[in-house]
């Protein structure tokens, strides 16, 4: 794809970061973070803008949410919130660099700008329980995982195709007060709910949020930033620990259109119903359970959440190996067209679990966090089996309390049937082809809290066999090098 070239790396924006940091300057404070939202347990289930935002979900630029920098944008906040319509408007840039190994070297800069307004039907006209929420994105800049690394697991979370796109825009309903039930029906990102673990949000890495499995194996990575698609969505709570989350949507955000949904659905204003439907289950479990009391003279109890997932997705997959003939896709008497199954599915499980929690500063917690995902048929999933893991540490400098560290990992594996084109292309052409393995990446993270309307995250990567150990197209007959990828996030809140 061609893309607009990137900026050259921001040097007196990142040295001024990290003097900021390494100075130890004290910021003005920002207002805690928000409580929990889109339907966790220890909340009322229902959505709420500074929820949707604190856990990073918008997208994966997760962090303590303060005053705006442009506060009631001159009375506009305050006018609208008097008819229950709330504004949140960002900007998330990164300057993201390969210093080492990978395709070639080199910087880019990425970034988005996000819109989003929801308004509360009983503020707005007494109407109980309603929520409507519309989202836009404009996204801009350059792709250093394509352009630089030919890696599975992309370095950003962020960096997409360069355009204004609608987001999200649906409707949900809690039908009366201390409900156990929601339903939310409309233009969905499956990523804001489904398959999330807020201490993973923390992280550049995309996988960090929504995983590598779908991302590769489903239709056009699925309906995933900045990609969205229509459907139904119900939570209930079953009790005071556990909650299911289930829904179903269109089977590929681009209906039976072929090619890359980024293309194809430039604007995000293609609501396409054809083609089959995913259908994706969560069952989560959360300790302390809702409404739990604990003895002020005890400890505070160590809080988890685990979760229980899996999708299925009834549209046709084709296969990774063979063609419509049973002969490889490497044969030179290839068809050349794929065999096509019907229908895909996959498993999966994520805890989010406090480990520790000072005495003397209840916000300083030592936290750890795993998402696992497998899909076990081979011959139609390029990627079998995805997993990260990490630690994140909440004020990990004393008086720093809404500054975050976090260190992580990520594997994924390319499935048999990946790994088996590989050794037909070396079979049929007479040469040792590189066949797809595993791909590691390690990830370190600072999340700096400037000040309450401005977070600056520097962030370091190091892969290990890129691509699965992918030939590199510049250096034929060997693959891509091990690779680091030295960056700066910083997110501004209007």
């Amino acid at each position: 794809m061609n893309r607009p070239r990137g900026c050259r790396p921001r040097t007196v924006l990142a040295a001024a970061a990290f003097i900021l940091i390494a100075g130890g300057i004290t910021p003005a404070r920002a207002a805690p973070p928000a409580p929990t939202g889109s339907g966790e347990l220890g909340t009322d289930g229902e959505e709420s803008l500074l929820a949707k935002v604190s856990l990073g979900n918008f997208p994966n630029n997760g962090g303590p949410i303060g005053a705006p920098l442009l506060g009631g944008l001159g009375g506009l906040r305050p006018w609208l919130s008097q008819y229950g319509i709330s504004l949140f408007l960002s900007e998330t840039s990164e300057d993201l660099g390969n210093i080492s190994g990978g395709v070639k070297p080199g910087f880019e800069y990425d970034g988005v700008t996000q819109l989003l307004a929801q308004l509360d039907t009983q503020q707005a006209g007494g109407w109980y329980g309603g929520t409507f929420d519309v989202s836009g994105l404009e996204v801009h800049g350059s792709n250093l995982s394509m352009e630089h690394l030919d890696v599975l697991q992309t370095v950003s979370g962020i960096a997409a195709e360069p355009s204004v796109r609608l987001w999200e825009a649906w409707y949900q309903q809690k039908f009366f007060p201390g409900s156990l039930l929601e339903v939310r029906i409309g233009q969905q990102s499956l990523d804001q709910e489904f398959m999330v673990s807020e201490n993973g949000n923390l992280f550049v890495n995309s996988m960090m949020g929504w995983p590598m499995l779908p991302s590769a194996d489903l239709p056009g990575g699925s309906s995933a930033y900045p990609l969205s698609a229509l459907g139904v969505r119900i939570w209930e709570r079953l009790s005071d620990s556990l909650a299911l989350r289930v829904g179903v949507f269109n089977g590929s955000p681009v209906g039976d259109t072929a090619g890359d949904p980024q293309q194809e659905n430039r604007y995000g204003t293609s609501l396409p119903l054809s083609g089959g439907a995913l259908v994706i289950a969560e069952l989560q479990y959360t300790y302390p359970s809702f409404g739990t009391l604990t003895d002020p003279d005890q400890p505070a109890p160590r809080a988890g959440t685990y979760k229980l997932g899996f999708w299925y997705d009834s549209e046709g997959f084709a296969d990774e190996e063979y063609d419509t003939a049973g002969r490889s896709l490497a044969n030179p008497a290839s068809t050349g067209t794929p065999r096509t199954h019907r229908g895909d599915y996959s498993l999966y499980g994520i805890v989010d679990q406090m480990l520790w929690q000072s005495d003397e500063a209840t916000s300083r917690t030592l936290n750890t966090f795993a998402k696992v995902m497998g899909a076990p048929e081979e011959d139609r999933n390029l990627i079998d089996f995805s997993a990260v893991a990490g630690f994140t540490l909440h004020e990990p400098i004393r008086q720093r309390d809404d500054d975050t560290l976090g260190i992580g990992a990520g594997y994924t594996t390319v499935s048999g049937g990946g790994a088996g084109l590989d050794r037909d292309q070396g079979r049929f052409t007479d040469s040792d082809y590189p066949v797809r393995r595993g791909e590691t990446f390690w990830e370190v993270t600072y999340q700096y809290q400037v000040a309450p309307w401005w977070l600056v995250q520097p962030d370091f990567q190091y892969y290990v066999s890129p691509g699965g150990g992918v030939p590199n197209p510049n250096a034929p007959g060997r693959r891509v090098r091990n690779e680091a990828v030295l960056g700066l996030r910083t997110n501004l809140q209007f």
